[in-house]
């Protein structure tokens, strides 16, 4: 029985310190900021370092799927914070009750719960016991903002030893300099020190200010030098609903080239100015590294995914509007504006088990959606709403810009639960497109070892 008690302890230590993984995250940028500049935003997930608190790190138990961690302007006066990833991407503790279809008031409610339950410490009430103003909302929820793109590395027990040491030992207090001192310039400093000098600025493209393009494209040309590291990418969609979509990741140059708001007035004001800049963009390669290039695409609770082709898309939209057209009294009508004036006069709520559920009122009557997808039938909701919930997701993903963002497998999963809410106990056989095998060694690639199919904890899928 002792041989047996130290052989499980040797083998704890040893699954605590295999299969760990380093991502570097590229955030799509968005909203106004999104506007004036193209950069994004960078972060690190680590897979075997998660947070005793969100500012003291340690190593990860059995089970547990790692943090993010990054660098934040005005964020509780601290340098970086550490978030659970499924918190992070969503705003909620379990990937099934990620919802089928956000808006701006429900993220608003998922992300100050969580504030008010983990985040008290950095983020506190207000006098009054109100939501506080400031970034903090950067914390949770990034993917009902944006559209993400991970590259990751294999590291080493060890590895995630040194960097916790080196971070619960230093100092944590912010001083964020968007040109010295950004989030890019904190993702350089945690992959370096597991893999030294491997990122690095570029004073052509980036005239010496560190972005995440950059750093992205410093990482998977350091893969591509050691391929004992593994590099594997992928991708993990902005959450479908009539939040604005995320725009492309550009690089300093990029934005100014690529924004007709900049290059147009700059060729009339200085032609030679202008075309100056362009030839530092083309000449440095600014366009053409493609964060989505060969990326799987990964879907909450689920293993990594091939993306959705241009040609699957436009048969799912065909199969979608011949559904609707013989279910919906011969309308196909756009349900994502219906199901948007639903959400936008419901309240919401969480159910007995922690996922959230939108309340609304039909006449007199309270009528509750449970709006995750593992449970979007479990309450008695009338058809109605589920059907407008479901099309409106589906119209969602299916825009063309949703191209290789999304996967042929989440949307074929989304058909069958509108298929089932359209007619319950018959439901319509409306045949849909079936996906090609397109698995190659690039795409297909089971290794993974923080994300994928034979991952040691499936980390992106607990």
């Amino acid at each position: 029985m002792q041989t047996v008690a130290v052989l499980a302890v040797l083998l704890g230590a040893f699954g605590l310190q295999a299969g760990a993984s380093a991502t570097l995250l590229i955030e799509e940028p968005y909203g106004k900021l999104g506007f004036f500049t193209a950069t994004g935003h960078a972060a690190v997930y680590l897979s075997g370092v998660c947070a005793q608190t969100p500012l003291i790190l340690r190593r990860c138990a059995p089970g547990e799927s790692g943090v993010v961690l990054s660098r934040y302007d005005g964020v509780g006066g601290y340098d970086w914070i550490a978030i659970p990833l499924v918190p992070y991407l969503y705003a909620v503790e379990r990937p099934e009750d990620v919802p089928l279809f956000a808006d701006a008031k429900m993220v608003a409610f998922l992300r100050d719960r969580y504030r008010r339950k983990h985040l008290k410490g950095v983020a506190p009430d207000l006098s009054n016991g109100e939501t506080p103003g400031g970034n903090w909302y950067e914390l949770v929820g990034s993917s009902y903002d944006r559209t993400t793109y991970g590259f990751e590395i294999e590291t080493s027990g060890e590895q995630d030893e040194a960097l916790i040491l080196k971070l619960n030992s230093s100092s944590n207090h912010s001083h964020f300099h968007l040109l010295t001192r950004n989030c890019a310039d904190f993702v350089k400093g945690v992959i370096n020190l597991y893999q030294p000098k491997a990122l690095h600025r570029s004073y052509v493209a980036d005239v010496g200010i560190s972005t995440p393009k950059q750093m992205t494209k410093a990482l998977v040309q350091f893969g591509a030098a050691h391929p004992e590291l593994r590099l594997s990418r992928f991708i993990i969609p902005q959450v479908p609903g009539n939040i604005a979509r995320s725009k492309a990741v550009h690089r300093v140059v990029g934005s100014f080239v690529e924004s007709k708001k900049y290059i147009v007035p700059s060729a009339v004001v200085s032609p030679i100015f202008a075309g100056c800049v362009a030839a530092v963009y083309f000449g440095s390669g600014g366009g053409r590294f493609n964060p989505s290039y060969e990326a799987m695409i990964y879907a909450p609770g689920s293993k990594l995914e091939l993306p959705l082709t241009g040609e699957e898309r436009r048969a799912y939209s065909k199969a979608l509007k011949h559904l609707l057209t013989h279910t919906l009294e011969g309308s196909a009508g756009n349900d994502h504006d219906s199901w948007a004036l639903v959400q936008s006069k419901a309240e919401y709520r969480f159910d007995q088990h922690g996922g959230p559920v939108l309340q609304t009122n039909i006449g007199p009557q309270v009528v509750n959606v449970v709006v995750s997808p593992t449970n979007v039938r479990t309450i008695d909701a009338p058809r109605q709403l589920i059907q407008e919930l479901l099309t409106a997701r589906l119209q969602s993903e299916l825009q063309r810009s949703s191209t290789g963002k999304v996967s042929g497998g989440q949307i074929g999963r989304d058909f069958q639960l509108l298929q089932r809410a359209l007619d319950e106990d018959d439901p319509p056989r409306i045949p849909l497109p079936r996906s090609p095998d397109r698995r190659s060694e690039s795409l297909g690639s089971e290794r993974k070892v923080g994300i994928g199919p034979k991952s040691r904890t499936t980390s992106l899928a607990q």
